[in-house]
């Protein structure tokens, strides 16, 4: 599979506003960077705030259409999008890759996990269920429904191109709003691909309209700023989710934000070493560890330490590290020269405090941002990537000894977005998860995201849940009708 597999000049590159293709209010346009070249493979528009304007502008149109047509017919649309896509994963994994450096399969399964957004949702436009009942003490009847909220901005990281940005459309779309959403610069392309699709599977033009942008910033505030957008819709860093909440916080916007994580991975004396270490391989390895559920803190109970850190060294050494377009490899290049420095940097500041290298450490030579499979033992409590996201291939061992003090350890930390716990006494695995202070906990499992359930943190990693039925009803209001019959 190579470069030339990619038809560039079929490919969209301008802003998609009301149904078409613009170039954008000033022409300004940025390259897209391949990760594991670093050349330029495209060149695209670059959204200003006329065009934010634009967009502002068609939604509210199409919107009034589509909040006003019945729920079954909105999820006829729905599904016939996760038909379409589930038709094109394939071209769709190869510009993921292209775009974001991630290996085949990673890429093979984020296209399918984002195409299963349309066919879930499609499932819950019709199960907005309300509520009649009778008051107790007036006697009045009580009739409570959802409605749809209103414009959504949704505004999605580079780590996952497709499944970030359908898993907000998709239960927008449900609800009944219309949506302006603003892609990564530095993985664009996909978000794009996705629009001629959903054109084709019926969603109206101006219903859904994508802004790449260098001036992320600026275009996203003059948006929340507009008394039309109801709902802000946010994956990324919880420093830049802070920024947003307090722009939101002006029209008193209605937030859903999916932030940072620093996931611990409990593996207890009684654990099967083969499933904790399969596990571990999943939550730290998947989209190289450039993902906020990615394990970041390895907690191995001491009397399994030494055998579980082998049996985990010797499956990261088989991963095949390279361009995520050729056939076998397993591990692709980081999204770009900033996050492999950073990784360098945790590792090289673990190792001057005392952790030992395992297995890789090293930026290899040549181009791409590229950082091979990493694992460091005896990890000091004082090290940085302990205490902040590593986003990349780097497992960070260390030891406990007593349960309450690794519920502790795993608890000391700002954000609360997922934990692993391994163990074969489901008694307790089940009474750890409970005392974890996060929003997600996959007991015996490497994977927790799943379209059917509500993903979202607590503290510092966010507010609201994304799948699950309370997707949905983050595009909602409830209304409450009291009356008399």
């Amino acid at each position: 599979m190579t470069k030339a597999d990619i038809d560039f000049d079929a490919l969209p590159a301008d802003l998609y506003i009301n149904g078409n293709w613009v170039e954008g209010a000033e022409g300004v346009r940025f390259d897209v960077l391949n990760p594991a070249t670093e050349e330029a493979i495209a060149s695209v528009a670059s959204a200003e705030i006329a065009d934010a304007d634009a967009a502002l502008d068609a939604a509210e149109a199409a919107m009034r259409d589509w909040a006003a047509r019945t729920p079954r017919a909105r999820s006829e649309v729905l599904r016939k999008a996760w038909e379409l896509i589930t038709a094109r994963l394939d071209q769709f994994a190869r510009l993921i890759t292209l775009e974001n450096g991630k290996a085949r399969a990673d890429a093979m399964g984020e296209a399918a996990y984002a195409a299963e957004f349309f066919r879930w949702f499609a499932e819950e436009a019709v199960r907005a269920d309300g509520l009649i009942t009778h008051a107790p003490a007036s006697g009045a009847r009580i009739v409570v429904q959802h409605k749809p909220a209103g414009l959504a901005v949704l505004v999605t990281p580079w780590n996952y191109p497709a499944a970030m940005g359908t898993r907000k459309i998709a239960p927008a779309l449900a609800a009944g709003c219309a949506v302006i959403i603003k892609p990564a610069s530095e993985t664009p392309l996909t978000m794009l691909a996705l629009m001629p699709l959903l054109e084709e599977a019926g969603v109206p033009p101006g219903l859904v309209n994508a802004l790449p942008s260098r001036r992320t910033g600026a275009l996203v505030d003059h948006m929340l700023h507009d008394p039309r957008v109801r709902v802000v819709s946010f994956t990324g860093s919880t420093e830049v989710g802070r920024k947003l909440l307090h722009s939101a916080a002006d029209q008193v916007l209605k937030p859903a934000m999916e932030l940072g994580g620093n996931a611990p991975l409990i593996v207890f004396e009684d654990a099967n070493l083969e499933t904790a270490v399969e596990g571990a391989m999943l939550a730290k390895m998947r989209n190289l560890g450039e993902a906020c559920t990615a394990a970041n803190r390895f907690y191995v109970h001491e009397r399994v330490a030494e055998t579980f850190t082998a049996r985990f060294t010797e499956a990261m050494a088989t991963l095949k590290m390279g361009n995520g377009l050729e056939d076998g490899v397993d591990v692709g290049p980081l999204v770009n020269a900033d996050t492999r420095e950073k990784v360098a940097e945790f590792v090289e500041d673990a190792v001057a405090k005392g952790a030992e290298i395992r297995l890789g450490g090293a930026i290899p030579n040549g181009p791409g941002f590229f950082y091979p499979p990493t694992v460091l033992a005896r990890v000091p409590e004082t090290a940085d990537c302990v205490h902040d996201e590593i986003f990349g291939p780097v497992a960070a061992i260390q030891t406990f000894s007593d349960q309450e003090e690794v519920i502790a350890r795993a608890n000391d930390t700002e954000y609360g977005l997922v934990a692993y716990v391994f163990t074969e006494n489901m008694k307790r695995g089940l009474r750890v998860c409970e005392r974890l202070d996060y929003g997600m906990v996959g007991l015996n499992r490497g994977l927790v995201s799943d379209p059917a359930a509500p993903f979202g943190g607590t503290k510092q990693s966010g507010l609201g849940r994304e799948g699950g039925h309370e997707g949905m009803l983050e595009f909602m209001e409830t209304q409450y009708i009291s009356t008399n019959w």
